[in-house]
Formats: structure tokens, C-alpha cells, sequence
């Protein structure tokens, strides 16, 4: 039954309040920890994602959290769809920049191909988790400190201030391997293995218990989810207040990061201007919620609609897609006129 329109202005992006049963947080639950075990399954024997066998999966992960937020609408009205909708669309849009610092880290350890998807896994069992004690964290704060709105805006304010930098100096995204605390942590009191025993995590070789590189690159995969659940947990705590929704969107967005990863590997280092475009994004975010703990204090103040937010966000990832296509031809049509020399070409 739709909720009542009094009742959708009290669990709107202000409140901690849920939507959400108890039997509706099991059953999603359940259905996340049912795919995680599938796909713990589907890569238990490493082999090599073809390209048709990433695309299946990435168009069911996108096809299951849109059929979720047809019936969060139809359940609970089209303010509570829009905020799931716009929710999901961040944590997809932060969620592709996670690719690319995975992308940096399979490269950095030289993870084996057929490897690769179980590390992925990994990194986004480590991702759900930590973002479930952020979810948990942040609606306690938001429910007891009315000030944490304006931590969290300034949090997002931050970050998007660092992500503009690192763009404009052309190193927005930078792995050292061996400055990473896990890392340096694991090799301090363990030896470690030249090679890779399969998705194995230790092997005892003379006696003597030993990790492998394997270990390594999924400890520093767990080491950039918590800097990725501090930007993700209150950009979408910007959308909606609900923690239901918080979890739905971000675990939805997580599921189909493995699958998604093969099918752009190739197209990732095109999106050249992405920095940009997720600046702006928690610029935005950030912005609102400080509208937000203002309209609290002073009713005059206006607020965000959640249906604007669709707007602006849908707007600046497509502008940055296209302006990075163009930037991305430019650049191949400005190489094609220079020879391997370095001299131009004669007409």
C-alpha cells in the first residue's frame, strides 16, 4: 500500500526512519549474501570472463536493482522510487571509479587473468561490509547529532576538492603498493611467496607458513574499500536518509562490480574526464546536505529537491562522457599526425 504523503515527507532525505520491514531487510539481505555465495561458486575453478560471459552478468546486475526499484516505487510511492533511483545512480557512478584503483592494483601485483575476478570478489565482500558499519554508524549519528549533516556535507566537500586536484595534475588515480600499511603489515611478519598458488591465500613451504602475493593484492583491496566507503556512506546518506535504501543502493551497485570490471577494462582509461565529473557530483551532494542541516536551523533556507539531484547527476555524467570521448579522439586523431620520431608527417 503507498504510504501517505505526510508520511513520505517524514522518511524523505531528513530522517533515519525506514521504509522498510523486518522481513524486507531479510529477505534483501538474504538475497545479497544468496548472490555472493553464487558467485563465490561460479569462481571457485579460476578461468579467464570472456567478454559475452561479463556482459550476461553485468546486464542481469543492472536488470535485478532497476526491477528492485520498480517495486520500492510501486510499494512506496514515487518519492521513495526517486530516492532509490537517485541513490543507486551515485554509488554506480562512485562505484566505476572503484574500478579503475582496482584496475591500477591487479596491474601493480600482476595478477594471472584467470585470478582476477576472485580478488574482485573479495574486494567487494570487504566493500559490503565495511559499508554496512558505515550505514550503521552514519543513521546513529544523523538520529542523534542533527550536526552530523553538515560533517558529512563537509566530508563529501572535501573529497570532491582532493578529486579535482589529483585530476588537474593528471594523476587522479595513484597505487603505491608498497607505502599501503596492510601490505607492509603482512611482509613484516610473514614471509611470502614469489608466485601465486591460485586463488590460495597461504601455503607452508618448509614447514614454515607463508603468504602468497595473492594475500597481498586482496589486502589492499580491503585497504582502499575503507577509503571508499568514507566518500560513498554519505553521498548517498545526501539522497535519502533511509538506512534500507543506503544498503539497497550500495549493495546493488557493489554486486555487479566484477562483472562490470571485464566488460570495461577496455573503455576505462577513456573516461578521461570522470574525475571531474564525480567532483562535481559530491560537490553537489555535499552542498545539500549543508542546505539541508541550515533548512533545520533556518526555515528560510531552501532545500534540494531529490528529483533535481536525478537531474544534476544524470546531466554531469553524461557531459563528462561525452566530453572525454571527445578529449579521447583528439588526442588518437593528434597522434596519427605525428610518426613514431616524434617529427610531423609530410603532407
Amino acid at each position: 500500500m503507498p504510504l501517505s504523503p505526510p508520511v513520505l515527507l517524514a522518511q524523505s532525505a531528513g530522517s533515519v526512519e525506514s521504509v522498510a520491514t523486518p522481513g524486507l531487510w531479510a529477505a534483501t539481505i538474504g538475497a545479497v549474501l544468496a548472490l555472493l555465495v553464487l558467485d563465490f561458486l561460479l569462481t571457485r575453478r579460476p578461468h579467464e570472463v570472456s567478454m559475452r560471459e561479463a556482459s550476461a552478468w553485468s546486464v542481469f546486475y543492472v536488470a535485478l536493482p532497476l526491477a528492485f526499484g520498480a517495486y520500492i516505487w510501486n510499494r512506496f510511492g514515487s518519492q521513495i522510487g526517486v530516492e532509490y533511483l537517485t541513490g543507486y545512480l551515485v554509488e554506480k557512478s562512485l562505484s566505476v571509479d572503484n574500478l579503475f584503483v582496482f584496475m591500477l592494483l591487479l596491474a601493480a601485483f600482476a595478477v594471472p587473468v584467470v585470478l582476477q575476478q576472485r580478488v574482485l570478489l573479495y574486494g567487494i565482500v570487504g566493500a559490503l561490509v565495511l559499508r554496512g558499519i558505515f550505514i550503521a554508524l552514519g543513521a546513529a549519528a544523523l538520529d542523534r547529532l542533527s550536526f552530523a549533516f553538515l560533517l558529512f556535507g563537509a566530508v563529501l566537500l572535501a573529497t570532491a576538492v582532493k578529486i579535482l586536484r589529483d585530476q588537474r595534475k593528471g594523476h587522479g588515480h595513484v597505487v603505491d603498493v608498497d607505502a599501503m600499511r596492510s601490505v607492509r603489515l603482512v611482509r613484516r611478519f610473514l614471509p611470502v611467496t614469489s608466485d601465486y598458488r591460485g586463488p590460495r591465500l597461504f601455503v607452508r613451504e618448509n614447514g614454515v607458513r607463508a603468504a602468497t602475493p595473492f594475500l597481498l593484492v586482496v589486502m589492499a583491496v580491503f585497504a582502499t574499500d575503507v577509503v571508499f566507503a568514507v566518500d560513498s556512506v554519505p553521498a548517498v546518506y545526501g539522497i535519502t536518509g533511509d538506512p534500507f535504501l543506503v544498503f539497497a543502493t550500495n549493495a546493488f551497485a557493489l554486486l555487479g562490480l566484477r562483472a562490470l570490471y571485464f566488460v570495461l577494462q577496455g573503455a576505462l582509461s577513456k573516461l578521461v574526464h570522470l574525475g571531474y565529473g564525480l567532483a562535481a557530483i559530491l560537490a553537489f551532494i555535499g552542498v545539500k546536505l549543508v542546505l539541508h542541516w541550515a533548512h533545520g536551523i533556518w526555515a528560510s533556507v531552501p532545500e534540494i529537491p531529490t528529483l533535481a539531484s536525478l537531474g544534476v547527476i544524470l546531466a554531469v555524467l553524461v557531459l563528462v562522457t561525452i566530453t572525454s570521448l571527445a578529449a579521447v579522439r583528439r588526442q588518437e586523431a593528434a597522434e596519427r599526425e605525428v610518426d613514431p620520431a616524434g617529427s610531423a608527417q609530410a603532407p
